[in-house]
């Protein structure tokens, strides 16, 4: 059944659920199909993809153009910046018009010279030769959707293993193949996670999961052996739990970690005696949140509860870890995000204000005591606001610290520091053809208030010679909001088609998120929740006073809970947008956090609240987005999803989608497109995800009534 402009109207078949005397009626229920194979509900899922294309027809032409512009910035034959790894330099290839990576290595000419900032791999014909190790191309052939997430070179740098997904719904398999033939060496692991560690050459730490995909047991397994035989580290039977694996810097060390939203504990298997199994390095106790590190004689903890919201980082005897003494003490306004440890350095990744910092400490000789670190050094940074990251392939025993770092203008960097002496040198930036020149496009940091008071910070990019900042400038609006995320300002090319055709883009560091510490988060989630939204509404009133755009120009973008903050306040504001993008939205909040069935569900009653108690039930009910549609005028809507997805239901974007045609009083756009063939990240290649980000835009500006005439736009 269609309407009058064709647009795919979903039956209604009645689904009565009862709480706490509340009766919620969904029409819509029907749409999901765990097995993703109802006839009707895939018919009804087509239908939706073909409205979709029929309305987008007439901007085909633009949206292609688009396309290509994007494309055409990137330089699509390129090496990353290469890790030394014992005698050999790693690195990824990208090839011109493919769309996967090759995973490569050459010798390291010189082994046995320390490692400085200033080494270079050499790729001239004297130069070792490079060899491919995998090439996803070739892999990809077959499939719809191919995307590898671990890569893990084992320690006599022999053999690979790596896990793989071939359907987007982050479920993998792993194999193992030697590094030098790419031949298969043991049998494949099936239904794994990402998380995947060599214990030794002949040894492999992999996690799997229960049926809704929670991380829940730690195996060892040993090369050559059936997985069947495979022995089990550990078992996590709290559904509020999930595991995760890492390996210490040190490499003498592997950590599993058991976590909720609120509290995390760690084992340790040392390497050198993968068959002891595990011993407890850090307690379960609620509330009490730990992650671990080693070097010479001690683990290193960075610690953090309610009384110390954003962490303290303490060490402990690898003989007694529950002797700890106190090497940087917690701070009210610094929040600890992470520590990496070297043989001589301990680097700390904070925030402050609202933006990432790396402070750098000495470490005494190991062997000699331990006490509160004095006179950590920052590193400078050049824009005003900016996103940097810290690389786990940092050598442990050298003094080289690794950093990516990016800004709203500045593309994708890699520098390798010397923390001895201070000299950083750029390895590699990405590089964007077309034209690009940073100087022309100014960042900024503004403070929007919140009703409560609140300042909410703001990133803003736009270009200086084309916007005119007097309110009738288009602009997107981006936010986010939950688990304590950072978006931090970072690079992206594809913006730079919005930029240039005199968009202003802005992210709203909202509260859940974690950008000001751990108290923004805690004042952002469960009974605060509301504070994301009204917060985010902040921010965008704060853009029309202060004639960054006005209301007829305004665009907002989120994504997975951050589409649940888009369906959010288009129900509460929809007169303050003029265009949305919903992608795979986590919108059926209390529908879904009432089904401990649905992947995610009971480890995130620590997030949104668990509804099953009624406080929490009226309170998701009054701002879940399927909940709160109503009969009112809203903007032009996209809305996407993945058939797969193992985060976000697709049947919760199409009820939401289904909910508004049935009840909304407007003739504005509202389109759905469901990617039958991928999961919650959209499509696997890279230029297959660039298609995405030119459809949107092609959305946003047929939106904003900004499609040329494409000849002479070419003129």
């Amino acid at each position: 059944m269609t309407t009058k402009d064709n647009a795919p109207v979903a039956k209604k078949v009645g689904h009565a659920m009862e709480l706490f005397g509340d009766v919620r009626v969904d029409n819509y229920y029907w749409l999901r199909d765990d097995s993703r194979s109802s006839l009707e509900v895939l018919s009804y899922l087509q239908e939706e993809n073909a409205y979709t294309d029929s309305v987008m027809a007439g901007t085909k032409e633009f949206e292609d153009a688009l396309y290509a512009e994007i494309r055409g910035r990137i330089k699509e034959d390129d090496v990353s910046a290469p890790v030394r790894k014992g005698p050999y330099y790693y690195y990824e290839r990208t090839l011109e018009a493919k769309e996967y990576v090759q995973y490569c290595r050459r010798l390291v000419p010189n082994p046995n010279a320390p490692p400085s900032v200033h080494d270079t791999m050499p790729t001239g014909p004297d130069a070792p030769q490079e060899h491919v190790i995998l090439d996803e191309n070739l892999k990809a052939q077959s499939h719809q959707y191919y995307s590898i997430a671990a890569f893990k070179v084992s320690p006599n740098n022999k053999l690979v293993a790596y896990t793989e997904d071939t359907k987007g719904d982050e479920i993998y398999t792993v194999y193992v193949i030697d590094a030098q033939t790419g031949a298969y060496v043991d049998k494949p692991l099936l239904g794994v996670t990402a998380y995947l560690q060599w214990a030794d050459d002949g040894n492999l730490v992999y996690i799997t999961m229960d049926e809704t995909l929670r991380p829940h047991k730690a195996w060892l397994h040993k090369l050559g052996t059936e997985q069947s035989s495979d022995s089990c580290l550990y078992h996590e039977k709290d559904d509020m739990f999930s595991l995760d694996l890492q390996a210490s810097e040190s490499k003498k060390f592997l950590f599993i970690a058991s976590e909720s939203r609120t509290t995390r504990f760690n084992f340790y298997l040392d390497v050198s005696t993968p068959e002891d199994g595990l011993k407890a390095l850090t307690p379960r106790v609620d509330g009490i949140d730990t992650s671990v590190s080693h070097r010479g004689n001690h683990f290193f903890i960075k610690r953090r509860s309610d009384e110390f919201f954003n962490s303290e980082v303490v060490a402990c005897p690898l003989d007694n870890t529950s002797a700890t003494t106190l090497l940087l003490p917690h701070r009210d306004s610094v929040k600890i995000q992470d520590i990496q440890l070297f043989n001589d350095h301990l680097v700390v990744y904070e925030r402050e204000k609202g933006l990432p910092k790396v402070t750098i400490y000495g470490l005494p000789d190991v062997g000699e005591p331990l006490q509160i670190l004095q006179g950590g050094h920052i590193v400078e940074f050049i824009d005003p606001i900016y996103s940097v990251e810290l690389s786990e392939s940092s050598l442990f025993t050298s003094s080289i610290l690794r950093l990516y770092y990016s800004s709203m203008k500045t593309p994708p960097s890699v520098y390798d520091y010397d923390m001895k002496t201070g000299i950083s040198v750029l390895k590699k930036i990405e590089t964007v053809l077309g034209g690009f020149d940073a100087s022309n496009y100014v960042t900024e940091r503004k403070w929007a208030n919140a009703p409560d008071g609140t300042q909410i910070p703001l990133s803003i990019v736009y270009r200086k010679d084309l916007v005119k900042l007097d309110g009738s400038d288009p602009l997107l609006l981006y936010g986010y909001g939950s688990y304590e995320a950072c978006i931090d300002p970072s690079f992206k090319a594809s913006l730079l088609s919005l930029l240039d055709r005199s968009f202003i883009y802005v992210i709203a560091h909202i509260r859940g998120g974690g950008e000001m510490g751990r108290q923004w988060y805690e004042n952002g989630k469960l009974l605060k929740k509301k504070n994301t939204f009204t917060d985010f509404i902040a921010c965008a009133e704060y853009l029309i006073e202060n004639k960054y755009c006005s209301k007829e120009k305004l665009c907002i973008d989120g994504r997975s809970a951050g589409g649940l903050l888009i369906g959010a306040v288009l129900n509460m504001r929809p007169d303050l947008f003029k265009a949305a993008v919903a992608g795979v939205p986590f919108v059926d909040v209390l529908t879904t956090m009432l089904d401990p069935t649905i992947p995610l569900t009971t480890s995130e009653w620590e997030e949104w609240g668990d509804p099953r108690k009624e406080e929490f039930y009226f309170y998701m009910k009054s701002y879940s987005p399927v909940d709160n549609v109503k009969e009112q005028n809203y903007p032009d809507i996209l809305v996407t999803a993945g058939l797969n997805d193992p985060r976000v239901l697709y049947s919760e974007p199409a009820k939401f989608v289904a909910k508004l045609r049935d009840l909304k009083t407007d003739d504005n756009l509202l389109l759905f497109k469901c990617e039958l063939g991928a999961g919650h990240f959209s499509k696997s290649g890279r230029f297959e995800k660039l298609q995405e980000d030119a459809f949107i835009y092609a959305f946003i500006m047929k939106a904003l009534n900004m499609i040329p005439d494409l000849g002479s736009e070419q003129k």
